[in-house]
């Protein structure tokens, strides 16, 4: 019978394995922001990420109105679901 102890080979893959998982979801988890009643709130990198767009734009879109925000303490938000009405109202189809 062979005894499994913290320096077997399978031990130490399997922990390795866990190790990466871990990192994994470290990663992914500070990209994501929770949702709040169902609705998803970006910061102004967020969208700039996103859009491909510089905070200078978002700032402009802001004066105009172009972009409903949230501003609590000088932070400043937008919900997704604004962000994609947005998108939607000035897509445009190609020729048919």
């Amino acid at each position: 019978m062979e005894i499994i102890n913290g320096k077997s080979p399978e031990i130490l893959s399997f922990t390795q394995t866990l190790e990466e998982l871990l990192e994994a979801i470290r990663k992914l988890s500070d990209k994501c922001s929770p949702a709040l009643n169902g609705e998803k709130y970006l910061s102004g990198k967020d969208i700039s990420r996103i859009l491909g767009l510089s905070i200078g734009t978002l700032q402009v879109w802001r004066d105009q109105g172009i972009i409903p925000y949230i501003q609590i303490t000088g932070k400043i938000l937008y919900k997704e679901s604004d962000v994609i009405k947005l998108l939607e109202e000035n897509y445009y189809k190609a020729g048919l």
